[in-house]
């Protein structure tokens, strides 16, 4: 392994939606994703689509296995989709929008300690949250 850090790392998750042609255009919808590449598979899912936000992207498929989810507890399922924005306007569209294309609200816009943000909840349950808070720059005290 090499010594030499050059910080060009990138992270991307992957999503499984047992109706991922509906999930893509609700994702669209609500939060104003654009989709970038998309390949069907032979049972009228998709085999690999891939989405964007700024500079955010993800993978999606379609899950012909059943995957198991998590389960809510409480107002949450514990886990979730984090896309920092540049500001409460923007959040608060977003949470507009979102709840506009049915998205189910788990948190309103509001701050928090650290944040002001949004939680809801997409038609096949992934929680996706947006704030002004940006993991991993420092923090001003």
């Amino acid at each position: 392994m090499s010594e030499h850090n050059s910080n060009t790392a990138t992270f991307h998750t992957y999503l499984s939606y047992r109706d991922a042609p509906s999930a893509l255009r609700w994702l669209e919808k609500a939060f104003g994703f654009e989709t970038t590449l998309e390949y069907p598979d032979e049972q009228g899912g998709i085999a690999h689509a891939e989405v964007r936000y700024g500079g955010v992207a993800f993978m999606l498929f379609t899950d012909h296995l059943g995957y198991d989810r998590p389960v809510r507890k409480e107002d949450t399922v514990g886990q979730g989709l984090y896309i920092g924005v540049d500001d409460r306007e923007t959040v608060d569209a977003l949470y507009q929008r979102a709840v506009a294309a049915g998205a189910e609200t788990v948190w309103e816009a509001a701050a928090s300690e650290w944040n002001y943000r949004f939680r809801v909840a997409d038609p096949e349950g992934y929680e996706w949250t947006f704030g002004i808070h940006r993991p991993g720059l420092s923090v001003a005290s």
